[in-house]
């Protein structure tokens, strides 16, 4: 019987890609309007693109032609994930093509505003899933710390858009706000793995950082600590030399880096990885998988072979997640399998992420790829390779 899922694959690698633009190289931040007196050192100055971030419509309306879809996007995004911009990336953005990946990643458009019935607010289960504030506890050997409820740039695609964005945080005082948490690691000694995320973690003064690295650090049974950011790829010029030597202190410490586009890794992008990766941080990449930004085998291809490029492995690549007003964003399954079978045996075995699903309602991350077992019994295996050779192994 035919599998439906192959045949599926198949109409996808037979697919002919036409009428795609090539990637337009990046405008010097100085050829914008709005920055073109920007002194360099302050461009540099981390603290100044969080402060300078692009939040308003009027702004936006000063670096790109808005399109009718974009402009009633941004009439409605108010409030929690509005809209926020870092003026790094928005020097990125293709003015002149609403296509731009750059774009379509940080700009709200009317399309955010449809929900369909099956999406949720937390699909991922991660407030059901919470032992104590800020912490989610899923997997037996590993925990999910929620540092912070602020990002530099607001991704369109965000999974915790009921948690991140513009508005006050609860911050209480930061050398205590994480106490409940710390101690409930500490309580559960088959807790081994603690992952900082947000938000971003990043975002923390680089004092708050250190003294929630260095709680973690004192608990005997965490052996593997990780934080997960975007801020290389969104706002590299936070990645400092003290940063670099705070995590350093603390290591190992695992990164893993959210990029979803080739575009995003520019030479100041790769700057910021270098000194992650001289400084002994292990760095992997996380990508989602988004319609119209990265869903074709070239561009994901060109993804991960660049990444090996700035010492980042490529790790995860994420079906797009059911979060209310991101329909517009999610392909068919069928699609993130063509691309690894487009990546498998057709490049480095380093540069082959594994896809997975979050399982909706709090499953965990289910790994999904092609079928290269074509059938078994009693101790044989008949195969395919990733040219579609078949071939027999014997037990």
């Amino acid at each position: 019987m035919s599998n439906p899922t192959v045949i599926e694959n198949q109409k996808l690698q037979n697919e002919t890609v036409i009428n795609v633009r090539p990637p337009r190289k990046s405008r010097d931040y100085q050829q914008i309007s709005i920055y073109k007196d920007v002194n360099p050192l302050d461009w540099e100055d981390w603290h100044w693109q969080l402060k300078h971030r692009i939040r308003f419509k009027e702004e936006l309306a000063q670096i790109i032609k808005l399109t009718p879809e974009e402009e009633k996007g941004l009439d409605k995004a108010k409030g929690r994930l509005s809209m926020s911009i870092t003026p790094y990336w928005a020097s990125l953005i293709d003015a002149d093509d609403p296509d731009c990946p750059i774009r379509r990643q940080s700009v709200p458009v009317a399309a955010e505003f449809s929900v369909s019935p099956h999406e949720m607010a937390d699909p991922c289960a991660e407030d059901r899933d919470s032992p104590a504030p800020y912490l989610v506890h899923r997997y037996p050997d590993r925990v999910l710390l929620l540092a912070t409820e602020h990002c530099a740039m607001y991704c369109r695609h965000c999974t915790r858009r009921r948690l991140v964005g513009d508005h006050e945080e609860k911050d209480g005082d930061p050398l205590t706000k994480f106490d409940a948490a710390i101690e409930y690691i500490k309580s559960n000694r088959k807790i081994r793995d603690v992952l900082i995320s947000g938000g971003d973690p990043l975002t923390l003064e680089d004092e708050a950082l250190e003294n929630l690295l260095a709680k973690i650090r004192a608990i005997s049974h965490v052996e593997f600590l990780r934080i997960g950011t975007r801020i290389p790829v969104s706002l590299p010029q936070r990645i400092t030399e003290n940063l670099a030597n705070t995590l350093k202190r603390y290591s190992p410490v695992w990164m893993s880096v959210h990029f979803n586009h080739p575009k995003e890794i520019t030479k100041r992008c790769k700057l910021a990885c270098d000194m992650l990766a001289e400084s002994g941080v292990p760095l992997g990449s996380q990508t989602v998988l988004l319609k119209g930004v990265n869903d074709r085998p070239f561009i994901m291809k060109r993804l991960v072979q660049e990444l090996l490029q700035i010492r980042v492995r490529p790790y995860y690549i994420y079906q797009c997640d059911p979060v209310r007003g991101t329909q517009h964003f999610r392909t068919p399954v069928a699609t993130g399998i063509n691309i690894i079978e487009k990546l498998r045996g057709h490049t480095s075995g380093y540069a082959v992420p594994t896809y997975v699903i979050d399982g909706p309602g709090g499953g965990g991350k289910i790994p999904i790829g092609p079928n290269y077992i074509l059938s078994q019994a009693k101790g044989k295996y008949v195969l395919r390779n990733y040219k579609g050779k078949i071939y027999t192994y014997q037990e």
